[in-house]
């Protein structure tokens, strides 16, 4: 009776803990558990607002699909981008939390944070992080390759010494291997200038870049290139 007293102690201690870290993200804003049906199943229909790039980048072709309380994303033979799956997010800082699965080792879950109204980068590119099977990669695009400065430079070939150097510090790689067929937590952090990546309640890396701390991160994309489940999506806003 007494290992059982303990062991309901203990739980509580941790729920409480949970509960507690979840707060100090700021307000839950949006929940998706996927936990519904589509009417058909030839075109995308993800629902609760969430849209795709399939009609522009794969001629209308599926490539989106809700399996038993999951996202299945993949990119399409016929596709010419990988697979965009988008919707709104609209904080200056906050958090991002999902679970994904990767089916193999050419997988991998990018998710662009971006802002259309900003007309100095191209398609409202601000940054990426990119998990990997090997890696997570923190790139800063609005003050990195998606500047359209610096984007016509390297369009034109023409990029100088000085470009070369600074687009080499809007990257940073951290190695981690993570297992395929395996569902993992990912949290990813923004708080002014730097991102942080939690993944299954662990801290696996961090970033400072000046293109971070953008006043409006109004959109989430998740970027597939080969394919992957999600699931369980929030998002938090602490301002």
């Amino acid at each position: 009776m007494n290992n059982i007293k303990y062991f309901v102690i203990i739980i509580s201690v941790l729920m409480v803990n949970i509960i507690d870290a979840q707060e100090n993200y700021g307000e839950l804003i949006f929940v998706d558990d996927f936990e519904r049906v589509e009417s058909q199943e030839l075109k995308d229909e993800p629902g609760n607002n969430w849209t795709t790039s399939s009609n522009k980048t794969a001629p209308g072709h599926k490539q989106v699909d809700l399996i038993d309380g999951t996202l299945h994303i993949w990119m399409h033979k016929s596709a010419n981008h990988a697979t965009a799956v988008r919707h709104e997010l609209g904080f200056k800082d906050g958090s991002v939390g999902l679970k994904f699965l990767l089916t193999s080792n050419q997988d991998e879950l990018k998710l662009n944070f971006a802002d259309l109204s900003l007309k100095t980068v191209w398609a409202g590119h601000l940054f990426d992080v990119v998990v990997r099977t090997h890696e997570i990669v923190f790139e800063d695009r609005k003050t990195g390759n998606m500047n359209l400065k610096i984007r016509k430079s390297i369009l034109e070939k023409s990029l100088t010494k000085a470009q070369k150097e600074s687009l080499k510090s809007k990257i940073h790689k951290t190695p981690y291997v993570l297992e395929i067929n395996k569902w993992y937590e990912l949290l990813v952090h923004i708080n002014k200038n730097k991102v942080e990546v939690e993944i299954g309640g662990k801290k696996v890396g961090e970033f400072k870049s000046e293109g971070f701390e953008h006043n409006n991160k109004a959109l989430l994309r998740l970027l597939v290139p080969n394919q992957v489940y999600i699931d369980d999506v929030k998002f938090w806003n602490r301002k």
